[in-house]
Order: structure tokens, then C-alpha cells, then sequence
């Protein structure tokens, strides 16, 4: 059984999609397929039910899973032993736009000439990576932590609903999730960011409404192209709207109460790592 197999079998499982595993791990889609294919001769089981529609988890790939992830955070913890990285690694997602920046600029100023790695990685393998010591913290909103990590909250990163530029609700300052009742929502799929896609689906619900099923995009650049182009609506995150630049699409508050999710810091339970104390410091810069 080789790590890479591992490492393999991880991203497909997590993605449910062979070509987003490739494309995450920079190589081609065969590859996997085939690294996939040896991992299971090896172990005499099928791991995952393909079909031409999708790709799902078999049994036994459910109870290979967590083990799998426990050799690769072990691997990752014994490498961080032996070689501590002088500066900070963390874990960054889409959508922190200008929080980031800010945090940067912060332990910049806190600590001239500390190097800080960032890692843009799903949710499940910025947590698994914290657990196993290869990354020092992870942005994260609101993840269910897996055994060993704790998240640390920071601030609330409210939604901001993303119209096209010539329809009538762009020119407001803010609306009424009920006004956007008669537009097709387009949303990533749930196993992508299961909070957003519940947060905002039950809020319409609260809001009195079923939001009419919008086409599915591969990524927000394809989302924000589509909304351009025809009558839609979305959300993104305010501080990844302000670093945005598509002339095509508006970006209208909610009026209060809006949507926001709490965005937080994955942290080790155990002992901390370096630098770690200046980053949360430089959190709390950017906040203040």
C-alpha cells in the first residue's frame, strides 16, 4: 500500500468525483483511476459504487475512510517533527477576500520577515491536516472539527446577494430575501459547503418562498459569468465581494437580519505551534 494510494483514494472520497480528485492533486484523471483500481486488488474489496452518474463511497470504502486519513495525518505529524517549519502554514478557502488580507498585512507588521505558506484546500483536508500537523491553523466556517482540533471563532462574514447589474434590485442599497423569490437561485451543490447551501435555502424557507432551482456552475467565476448573462441570483461573502471586479454583476446587501456564517480557526488541541499566538494576535488587529 503505497501513500499515494492513500492520498488518492482520499481526494476521490472527499470530492465523489474522479476528475475533481485529479484536478486537485495535479495529475491526469487516469492516474487515479488506476491508483484507485491497485489500492483495491490490494485490499480485496471495491472502495467506491461508480456509476456514470456519480461516484459514491462503498461499505467498505466508509470504514477504509477514517483510517485512511489517520495514516496521512500520521505521516504528516512525523514529517512536521522532523523538519518544523520556521513560519506559519495555513489553510485558506474562496471567499476570505479582503479578511485575509488584512490578517496578512497584520502578522506582517507583527513579525517582519516570518514566511507564511498558504494552503487553498477543502474544508475535510484543511481539518485533516491541522489534526495531523501539517498545517499550523485553517479558516474554516462552520466545520464540525474532527477529534484533536478546535476552532477558535473570529468574526461573522455576512452574505451579500450577487444580481445582475441591469436588474432593477441592483440599484438598492439592500433588499429583502423575499424579493428575490421569482429569480432562479444558483448554488453550489450541497456536498461542496453544506452550511451555505442550508443556511440559505432555510432562510428562503423562512422567508416564505421555495427558491426556483437555478443551473448549477462548476465555480463562482462560472456562477458570476452566468449571472451576467441571464436572471439570477447568488450569494457571496461581502469580504469577497469588495475584491471582486465583474462590472456585469451587483452585489446588494440584505437588509437586516442578513446571512452571515461565522468563520473560526482550526487549531490543534494539543500544544500549540509557533507563531501561532501572532496570528490570532493579527486576527484580532484585522477585527479592530
Amino acid at each position: 500500500m503505497e501513500l499515494r494510494q492513500l492520498t488518492g483514494f482520499l481526494a476521490v472520497a472527499e470530492e465523489l468525483h474522479f476528475g475533481r480528485a485529479a484536478e486537485r492533486l495535479h495529475i491526469v484523471q487516469l492516474a487515479v483511476s488506476q491508483q484507485i483500481q491497485r489500492l483495491e486488488r490490494e485490499l480485496g474489496a471495491e472502495l467506491f459504487d461508480r456509476s456514470p452518474r456519480r461516484v459514491r463511497l462503498t461499505g467498505a470504502g466508509e470504514r477504509f475512510l477514517p483510517e485512511a486519513r489517520a495514516v496521512l495525518a500520521a505521516v504528516e505529524k512525523a514529517r512536521s517533527v522532523v523538519a518544523a517549519p520556521a513560519g506559519l502554514r495555513i489553510g485558506t478557502s474562496a471567499g476570505l477576500g479582503t479578511h485575509l488580507d488584512r490578517v496578512l498585512a497584520a502578522i506582517a507588521e507583527r513579525v517582519p520577515g516570518m514566511s507564511v505558506e498558504l494552503f487553498s484546500l477543502p474544508a475535510g483536508e484543511r481539518l485533516a491536516r491541522v489534526a495531523g500537523g501539517g498545517l499550523d491553523a485553517a479558516f474554516v466556517r462552520s466545520a464540525e472539527p474532527p477529534p484533536g482540533v478546535r476552532v477558535l471563532p473570529l468574526w461573522p462574514d455576512p452574505l451579500v446577494a450577487a444580481l445582475p447589474a441591469g436588474h432593477p434590485l441592483a440599484a438598492r442599497s439592500e433588499i429583502d430575501l423575499a424579493e428575490l423569490a421569482a429569480l432562479p437561485l444558483s448554488l453550489t451543490p450541497r456536498r461542496n459547503n453544506p452550511a451555505l447551501v442550508d443556511l440559505v435555502v432555510g432562510a428562503c424557507h423562512a422567508a416564505g418562498f421555495e427558491p426556483v432551482p437555478g443551473p448549477a456552475c462548476g465555480s463562482l467565476q462560472d456562477t458570476l459569468a452566468g449571472i451576467g448573462a441571464r436572471p439570477l441570483w447568488t450569494v457571496v461573502y461581502a469580504s469577497h465581494a469588495r475584491v471582486l471586479r465583474t462590472p456585469r454583476v451587483a452585489y446588494v446587501p440584505f437588509r437586516a437580519p442578513g446571512l452571515a456564517l461565522a468563520t473560526g480557526l482550526a487549531v490543534s488541541a494539543a500544544a500549540p505551534t509557533p507563531h501561532l499566538e501572532q496570528l490570532l494576535l493579527a486576527c484580532g488587529d484585522h477585527e479592530n
